[in-house]
């Protein structure tokens, strides 16, 4: 069977949905000229295969969750969305009058939030762009994005680059899950499973495909606040809130201490 060939799966994924929502731009097709839904497509490890309709990283503010409505509250001063996506988040933040620069690894959607509007964006890895002169009061790691902590190795790694970006009294607001309340035996072996090989229970290894492409493997961690907790411990960086009304969804907000 031939295998998928590595590129930016996720921004072909973001342009083919932007495509079909506006009409605007090469479409995929079905029999030749019906729109096909754009589907993300998400491969774990150990063999599960889960897809989801990828239109909702376009959402306007009335069709998003309720934690991110409540999150955008707590952003101040100078915004980093890490992970912007299509946009969604950051654009919401200049329709406000909010300094907000989006930042992917994808150029399929850095192009796709540039349409959108976006004015300031960065196609770049945090580990890079940490070397910047620019500094920021808010990162902002919405729709689940408090997985790009990815592992116990990578995290302090990870928050250690926000640090050199971060201005006096900065805070990151991260959007989590807690993964722990399944009752799935899939999902609990899997846990299992990670905890005999050394790490954390929710710490996922995925790969994302659309069409011929596949991104490379990656981790991607789901964490209880717990874990969260000790997670930040020796960075330099504390957790000061949790909000777990939607719980198993979480949003946390950590302060960089001075």
């Amino acid at each position: 069977m031939d295998q998928p060939s590595i590129g930016d799966a996720f921004g072909e994924m973001i342009r083919d949905a932007y495509a079909v929502r506006t009409g605007i731009g090469p479409r995929p097709l079905a029999g030749g000229r019906l729109p096909r839904p754009v589907i993300e497509v998400i491969e774990r490890d150990d063999g599960l295969i889960n897809g989801a309709p990828a239109d909702h990283y376009l959402d306007e503010p009335g069709d998003w969750q309720p934690w991110d409505r409540r999150a955008l509250r707590l952003c101040r001063g100078r915004v980093l969305d890490i992970g912007v996506g299509a946009g969604r988040v950051a654009l919401e933040l200049q329709r406000r009058g909010v300094a907000v620069t989006g930042l992917d690894t994808s150029a399929g959607a850095i192009e796709v939030s540039r349409k959108r509007g976006l004015r300031d964006t960065v196609l770049n890895t945090v580990d890079e762009f940490s070397r910047a002169s620019v500094r920021y009061d808010t990162f902002l790691l919405l729709g689940n994005n408090l997985g790009l902590l990815e592992s116990a190795e990578r995290a302090p790694v990870f928050l250690a680059a926000l640090s050199r970006l971060a201005a006096p009294g900065a805070r990151i607001v991260a959007q989590g899950a807690d993964p722990y309340g399944t009752r799935d035996s899939l999902h609990v072996a899997y846990h299992q499973r990670n905890r005999e090989r050394g790490r954390l229970g929710g710490q996922l290894r995925l790969r994302l495909r659309y069409r011929e492409l596949a991104t490379d493997w990656f981790d991607y961690l789901n964490c209880s606040t717990d874990e969260l907790e000790d997670l930040v411990k020796g960075t330099g960086w504390r957790v000061k809130s949790i909000d777990g009304k939607d719980h198993p969804y979480y949003v946390a907000v950590m302060e960089l201490d001075i």
